[in-house]
């Protein structure tokens, strides 16, 4: 409670909102920890007091990173300022949807349910991200033991092989020459080679900053066959499961729109949802302005229909988002299940190759030996 009130200087005025404007510059929070801070937050704080629920985590807390980022927002929530004010102090941390929905909640009287929501959806994220990190990692271990293997056969082996065959004083076979003129250019210039890729690796990581230039390769990613049905149900599925919670918050629809179209890793995707958040402003129905957008799957758009003509809109797109996920997840599986024979088939193949035109001359000279 106050005691007194007294006007405060120009000057100081200035170096407060100074310095309520400039956040702490400390390392944001990694993603398993943000989602491990929210359960426990909302555990707690259906049960204690918001900032003794926080100092104890603050508390628990044994990475220090996550203890100094905690721990000013545990502070500025002591000096009486909401949580969703404190955490804006520590905006790397907490993304601008997550502090959305902490503002909705405590407008609407509701922070541990939408927190149970929040940790929800972050543990859900972090499964599907785990799920495809571990998927992929078979292949492309796969893949770089078998670039490896070939590589050393072809810049170690076959030059020491093709001295052999230096001094017969024959015409080599078209494939064992062919395959002589690699080996050479390889061992030859194989840092080169590497310096060419990591330049147009760079040039290519830099053009890709370009909003244009990104927009357009992301949507030549979707017209792929398989890579682009994969990428828009992944995209379609975070977006519903985002604005499925939103909803059940009772934050505005365009609001929600406006909030989920940044976490949209597709730029392509992202500026369609960002259009529909303008159609939807203008009057239009959430259905009607996914049918303009022309990119999400026509399940989800079914099921978003429903849920607009039942009044249970929340509820269609957790379920969409649960159909999307587990399309993805039986994709996935399939192109992985096609994906590790051919990757050893292409590897079978370039060895078959090598042996083969070291093998050819060696026939060739048994058989002018014999003749």
């Amino acid at each position: 409670f106050a005691t007194r009130l007294e006007p405060a200087a120009s000057a100081a005025l200035d170096t407060a909102a100074t310095t309520a404007a400039a956040p702490p510059r400390h390392k944001p929070l990694k993603a398993d920890a943000l989602s491990l801070f929210t359960r426990q937050l909302a555990t707690l704080a259906a049960v204690i007091p918001l900032e003794e629920a926080l100092r104890t985590i603050v508390r628990q807390a044994e990475a220090e990173r996550s203890r100094t980022v905690l721990a000013t927002v545990h502070g500025a929530v002591v000096e009486g300022r909401r949580l969703s004010d404190a955490m804006a102090l520590e905006a790397a941390s907490f993304p601008a949807l997550y502090r959305a929905m902490v503002a909705a909640g405590e407008s609407a009287g509701t922070l541990p349910q939408v927190l149970e929501r929040l940790a929800a959806l972050l543990e859900r994220q972090a499964e599907l991200n785990g799920r495809v990190r571990a998927a992929l990692a078979y292949p492309a271990a796969l893949a770089v033991v078998a670039t490896l293997a070939v590589a050393a056969l072809m810049i170690f082996v076959v030059p020491r092989i093709a001295e052999q065959f230096a001094d017969i004083g024959q015409t080599l076979p078209l494939l064992t020459r062919m395959v002589m003129a690699v080996s050479g250019l390889l061992a030859a210039g194989w840092w080169a080679i590497l310096l060419v890729l990591a330049g147009a690796a760079a040039l290519f990581a830099r053009a890709l900053k370009d909003e244009d230039f990104r927009r357009r390769f992301d949507a030549r990613l979707l017209t792929l066959p398989v890579v682009g049905r994969l990428i828009r149900d992944w995209q379609a599925a975070r977006l519903a499961r985002t604005l499925a919670m939103m909803v059940a918050a009772r934050v505005p629809l365009v609001d929600g729109l406006a909030l989920t179209g940044p976490t949209i890793a597709n730029h392509e995707v992202r500026a369609r949802v960002v259009a529909m958040a303008g159609d939807i402003r203008e009057g239009a129905s959430l259905t009607a302005a996914m049918r303009r957008a022309d990119v999400l799957p026509p399940l989800l758009v079914a099921m978003v229909a429903g849920g607009e003509s039942a009044g249970r809109l929340d509820l269609m797109l957790e379920r969409g988002a649960e159909a999307l996920e587990r399309e993805f997840d039986a994709v996935t599986r399939s192109a992985l299940a096609l994906l590790e024979p051919a990757i050893i088939l292409v590897m079978g193949a370039a060895v078959a190759t090598i042996v083969l035109a070291i093998l050819l001359p060696i026939l060739q000279l048994e058989s002018l030996a014999a003749a």
